[in-house]
């Protein structure tokens, strides 16, 4: 803007000086003048220069110092967003380290649980051993379900008449009637054939191989532990291995008939503790209808005496309400007999009766 002026100033000045020099050309008064006039322009060309300086200087500092504070407040708020980012970032590395903690004592605890499966897995490639497994889960279901030892439901290692002792029985109510329950685990061939490093070959011959293992436990079941008279037309195969169980009704439908047609359930912990469950509910619903048939009965009994109560109490009544008439009148004549009394005491006799 300075600059501006500047040059409109000085366009004017030379423009007076020309005019000056239209009006007296040539003569020495016109040279004097033309020296005063480049004597003035030249003093205010000065004095501009130094107020035009200052003015430069002084918006110069201005603008140093408004620069300055923009870049102090830019420098404080990246300080303020590198501190808070330093803290995210601080808290998040704590939390992954966290998390590896945690991973690192969860891989542990899986090492842990793979060498208990392995051990697990030596301790049961004993038939013994086995059963007594199957033997254990299947005590615990009955108890979870029913309670501990309730043998009014269920027995275990229960002697029939035949001789064969059944892992346990439910003494389910009729139709159903007594349920043997026997426990079985066809691991080897199972293993084999679900084994993806052997030949397809191989496999297949484990899979014939576990068929026959469970058809001959489906028969075992169905001779000892179905006796007409004694127990239901029906018994349990229970499998303790969900695996098994799942791989016979996902994969075997066959085993399934042939079981059906044994009258053979095959069971895995899930399905016997669902199954047992509902056996449980039903012997409570029976028990309930009994005992409401029980309190029913003696509602009745109850009614017969409350009506024979009431026939009582209706007769007592009455004869409280006859001796209550009976009292009245009794204690009318107690009043007429103490007035004659009050009179003879008072001497209060008839003249006219003493005369005669």
């Amino acid at each position: 803007m300075e600059i501006v002026i500047l040059i409109l100033l000085i366009v004017n000045l030379c423009f007076v000086g020309l005019l000056l020099l239209r009006n007296n050309n040539g003569t020495a008064d016109t040279t004097e003048r033309l020296g005063r006039f480049e004597t003035n322009v030249t003093k205010e060309i000065g004095e501009f220069k130094i107020d035009f300086t200052n003015h430069l200087r002084t918006d110069f500092d201005k603008l140093n110092q408004s620069v300055e504070r923009k870049l102090l407040e830019i420098n404080d708020r990246v300080n303020q967003r590198l501190d808070e980012n330093f803290d995210k970032t601080n808290k998040t590395f704590q939390n992954v380290l966290e998390r590896l903690s945690k991973i690192d004592e969860a891989q542990k605890k899986i090492d842990s649980l793979s060498t208990e499966i392995v051990s697990l897995q030596s301790v049961l490639t004993d038939k013994k051993t086995r059963g007594i497994f199957g033997e254990v889960n299947l005590n615990y279901i009955l108890s979870s379900v029913f309670g501990e030892n309730n043998q009014r439901i269920y027995h275990t290692q229960y002697r029939l008449s035949n001789g064969a002792i059944a892992d346990a029985v439910l003494f389910a109510p009729m139709p159903l009637g007594t349920v043997c329950i026997d426990s079985k685990f066809p691991l080897e061939n199972y293993e084999r054939m679900t084994n993806r490093e052997l030949s397809k070959e191989a496999r297949s011959v484990a899979m014939k191989s576990f068929k026959v293992d469970v058809k001959k436990h489906i028969d075992a079941i169905h001779d000892k532990y179905i006796i007409d008279g004694e127990t239901a037309a029906e018994a349990i195969l229970f499998l303790p291995a969900e695996a098994i169980f799942a791989e016979i009704n996902a994969y075997h439908n066959d085993l399934l008939h042939y079981a059906y047609q044994k009258k053979i359930w095959i069971t895995s912990p899930t399905t016997l503790m669902s199954t047992l469950t509902t056996i449980h509910m039903i012997i409570k619903n029976m028990e309930r209808d009994k005992y409401a048939k029980v309190i029913h009965e003696e509602l009745i009994k109850l009614g017969v005496e409350f009506d024979r109560y009431r026939v009582r109490w209706s007769a007592l009544s009455n004869h409280i309400e006859t001796v209550h008439k009976d009292v009245r009148e009794l204690n009318i004549t107690t009043d007429k007999i103490s007035k004659r009394f009050d009179s003879i005491n008072n001497a209060e006799i008839d003249k006219d009766r003493i005369e005669n």
